[in-house]
Parts: C-alpha cells; structure tokens; sequence
C-alpha cells in the first residue's frame, strides 16, 4: 500500500512552495514532468518509518527545474511557474488532495504577496542606492590618492634628478647652495605629506597614524626649524644629504602607491619600495642629527626660540634644550618606524611567498 506523506503548500507570484512532513529523509526523488510533480523519499511520517510517495498535477504549467532541500525535520520543494501570476488553486481538479493543506507559515494572500513584491523591490532600489553611492565614494577616494602620489612623485622627482644633476655639474659645490636651488619644492612637498596623517586617521589608507605623524612631523620640524629659520644652516652641506637621502626613498615609494589605487603591482618596484628604505631610512636619520647638533651652537648664540624668564630668576631657557631633547626622541622614533617598516616589509613579502607555493 503506498504512503502519502502531509505536504503544505503556498505560493508567490513566480513560485510555488511545498513543504513535506518527514523526519529524516533519505534517497529523495523529486521530478517534474508534463506539469506533474512526483515525489518519493524514506522517512519517518505519520505511519513510521516508510517508503513515502505522492503526485500532484498543477493548474497551470511549470518549469521542469525543481529545487528541493532536506533538513532534519521536513523537505522543502521549490517550483517555478511557467508564467507570472496568482493561481486561484494548486491543482488541476478542484477537489484538493486529502494531504494537501495551506502552509499557514508562508501563506499570503495577492495583495499581500504584491505588496511583498513591491517591498524586495524597495529594498534591492535602495541597496542599488546604496552601493551606487559606495563605488562613487571609492572611485573619488581612488582619484584622490592617486592624484596626491602623483604630486609628490613629481615633486620629489624634480628634486632627486635637479640635485643629481647639479652635482655632476658642479661637483663640491653644488653642496653649499642647495637650499636655496631646492627649498620651495621641497617645502611644497613637506607641507602637502600632511595630509598622510589625514588619510591614515580618516582610514583612506590602511597604515598606522603614529608611524605617519613621527615621520611627518620629524621631517617638517628639521626642515622648517633647523634649515628654514637659521640662514648659517642653510649654506651648510648637511641640507644637500638630508634632501637627497629623502628624495631617494620617495620616488620609490609614491608610484608604488599609485600603482596601487588600481590594485596594480610591478615586481621590480615592490623590492624597491620595501628595500631601498633599510639603508636609506637610518642614514636620513642620522643626517637630520647631525643638522640638529650642528644648529644647537646658532641656537644658543642666537636666543632664538628662547623662552624668557621673570626679571627675578634673570635668565631664559635656551632652546638648546628642546633640541637635545628632540635628539632623543628622534632616535626613538626612529625605532618605532624601523619596526614598523620591517613588520610592512616581512607582511608583503611573506603574503607573496605563499601565493606561490
């Protein structure tokens, strides 16, 4: 005798739903064939563990793809209908099957399911919206960055080949007049590298604020401070290797990151951006010390940046002492950006060494 197990049933407006009462089905059949829906499986129904089966010939035709999903409790039957519309019954005879009854659960009536319709409608117009805005948002932050590492490509480029040029031009003394050949660019380029610790802060790039801002503002202190308010330092030969070895990391470092606003990358400028920076990065360092120490002597003979004291104590506090101070915290800096290098560098070559293996 066969077993027919109880099967609910609800509709939309491009599908029908069916839901099969069996605990733990197995070796399930479901075809659809000249509008008719035959289903098999074994399970546990309403007579016990049995070989259960049904037939159900639709009202109106329906695609022959059928998608069905077993979980531990029921079947769930997915079919098409053929065409868009609202079926006034399930099947062909009016008299409905004795275990077919309405699945209460998923059961609407059309002019809720059209209002269902018009609610996904909605929903999928906003997230359209939505992700519209999104691609705009990235396609004006990718313009963005990519045309603030130009800039400083360019700059810095201007820099590094005007320098070298001069050099062989005029050899020694080229040394002693690169600030004033120089200085506009380079404080151009300075003033502009702020805005890296607004994109680091802002999350426009992924990138840690404090090795940003130590770096930025070390650079901008030296060139500002020590070259841009004392005129003895600016003659000095000290201003020539500062603004090279800084020029020589950044044009390597820029159109590495040009490249990738376009998730692009050239292999030979990957090494160099991570590279160049290990013997470069302390020997800047130190040229920036060795310009501090050679300012502290103008410093105290000058006052300049002097904080005066009462009439009482008859003295001031030189700005010498800033300066030693700031030597610390420059060597200290150093080895926070030093770690923070090698960590990006470690992380990149790592990830490439995976993808080929």
């Amino acid at each position: 005798m066969t077993l027919t197990p109880l099967v609910y049933w609800a509709q939309r407006h491009e599908e029908i739903y069916l839901r099969v009462e069996l605990t733990d089905a197995v070796n399930i059949g479901v075809q659809v064939r000249e509008n008719v829906l035959q289903f098999q499986a074994l399970g546990h129904g309403a007579k016990g563990q049995h070989q259960y089966e049904f037939r159900l010939e639709f009202l109106l035709p329906v695609k022959s793809e059928v998608s069905h999903k077993s979980t531990q409790r029921q079947v769930n039957i997915t079919v098409r209908k053929e065409q868009r519309g609202w079926w006034e019954r399930l099947t062909v005879q009016e008299r409905k099957p004795v275990f077919l009854v309405p699945d209460f659960n998923r059961w609407l009536e059309e002019s809720d399911a059209e209002m269902e319709i018009r609610e996904k409608e909605e929903k999928r117009n906003r997230l359209k919206a939505v992700r519209h805005t999104e691609e705009g948002f990235v396609s004006l932050k990718t313009s963005f960055l990519f045309v603030y590492n130009l800039v400083q490509f360019l700059g810095f480029s201007w820099i590094f080949v005007n320098m070298t040029v001069r050099l062989f031009i005029f050899g020694q003394d080229s040394l002693y007049d690169t600030f004033h050949t120089i200085s506009d660019v380079m404080f151009f380029c300075q003033i502009l590298a702020s805005v890296e610790v607004l994109n680091a802060a802002f999350g426009f790039v992924r990138t840690g604020v404090i090795p940003t801002l130590i770096q930025v503002v070390g650079r901008n202190f030296v060139l500002f401070i020590i070259f841009g308010s004392l005129e003895e330092m600016q003659h000095r030969p000290v201003v020539f290797f500062v603004f090279y070895l800084w020029s020589a990391i950044e044009i390597f470092r820029y159109p590495f990151y040009m490249l990738r606003c376009f998730n692009t990358k050239w292999k030979t400028l990957t090494w160099l951006r991570y590279t160049v920076w290990i013997p470069l990065y302390p020997l800047g360092v130190l040229a920036e010390a060795v310009a501090v120490i050679q300012s502290i002597p103008i410093f105290v003979q000058t006052k300049l940046f002097s904080i005066p004291l009462p009439k009482a104590i008859g003295t001031s506090i030189s700005f010498s002492h800033v300066l030693h101070a700031y030597l610390i915290l420059m060597f200290w800096g150093l080895f926070i950006n030093f770690r923070h290098l090698y960590k990006q560098r470690k992380k990149q070559f790592q990830t490439k060494k995976r993808k080929t293996h």
